[in-house]
């Protein structure tokens, strides 16, 4: 298998923590309901390519998302690894004592940046959120969990167009505040610039929360995901979400499209002498078996690249 050409900067991190969210948000709108044996297979496969943080379901109502109905019957089936986090999305409490009952120690909340998503996702103004998610994450933190929160339209909103650095600043401290491990900034549709990423990741910073406890989640609907994902890097972010294959969007966000492919992220971590753990032969291999099941190939370009590299040349008649 062909593999970039390694060209190290010093002023990247050495190491890069991929949080893997194909599973989760990868399959989540997905119209046909994939089989809980052929999801739990999808994870174990991406556990067997390296991956150390996949995020396994969420424990949502199946009114809402029907893909992730069978959470709780899913989580048991995992591989029991010390190594590995399977974390999984809570939206209220009774979706953490669904996910305590299970052996679930890795959480994930799911906050906005804006009042009009906020609404429309939640079905909360943006205080009523974030008041609501200090009793889920106050509890899981008793309980000994690993809590992140997702902080969604951090750079654009499709309802209130450009969403200003210092509202997401103070919506992030509110969660920090909460207790939250990890805040994990997301450009939900797509929007970002590099220029904007720096901006933004430096008044986090200057407001007090440490790039450790950032994660940056990005969509390639305007082909930026790795430009942004580059810049990140520059800021000091060493964990970044990317779904294999390139699965997924947000069923409430209408312009968003995939998230950031694992492939493409590896190979472009990989060009530049940053461990990550996986295997991308394995990883490649992976896509194109759920591509399979979900009947269609995987949007990764590294997949169909090593895809049609590796295919057996055909000679002429």
């Amino acid at each position: 298998m062909r593999a970039p050409a390694v060209h190290r900067r010093r002023d990247l991190p050495d190491r890069v923590r991929i949080y893997e969210v194909g599973p989760r948000d990868g399959l989540q709108n997905e119209a046909a309901v994939v089989p809980t044996g052929t999801k739990v297979e999808f994870i174990e496969r991406l556990v067997a390519a390296g991956l150390r943080t996949v995020e396994a379901t969420s424990f949502v109502s199946p009114k809402w998302v029907p893909q992730l109905g069978d959470a709780d019957s899913l989580f048991p089936m995992l591989p029991a690894r010390a190594d590995v986090r399977f974390p999984v999305l809570v939206p209220n409490l009774a979706g953490l004592e669904r996910a305590r009952a299970v052996g679930v120690d890795h959480i994930a909340v799911f906050a906005a940046a804006t009042e009009t998503f906020s609404r429309r996702n939640l079905n909360r103004s943006l205080d009523e959120a974030i008041e609501g998610f200090a009793a889920v994450v106050g509890e899981a933190r008793k309980a000994g969990m690993w809590v992140r929160s997702y902080l969604s339209m951090c750079f654009g909103d499709p309802w209130e167009g450009e969403v200003d650095v210092s509202q997401v600043v103070d919506v992030a401290l509110r969660l920090v505040g909460q207790g939250c491990n990890e805040i994990c900034i997301a450009d939900t549709i797509g929007v970002a610039t590099p220029g904007h990423v720096h901006d933004l990741l430096d008044s986090l910073v200057g407001a007090g929360v440490a790039t450790s406890d950032m994660a940056v989640h990005f969509h390639d609907t305007y082909g930026q995901a790795l430009s942004n994902t580059l810049a990140a890097l520059e800021a000091g972010v060493t964990t970044v979400d990317s779904s294999a294959g390139g699965l997924g969007g947000c069923p409430y966000a209408e312009s968003a499209t995939g998230n950031l492919a694992t492939e493409d992220l590896v190979w472009l971590l990989s060009g530049l002498g940053i461990e990550t753990g996986v295997d991308l032969e394995a990883l490649v291999a992976t896509s194109a078996w759920m591509g399979d099941q979900l009947g269609r190939p995987s949007p990764s370009r590294v997949v169909k690249a090593l895809q049609e590299r590796s295919a057996p040349e055909r000679s002429e008649p």
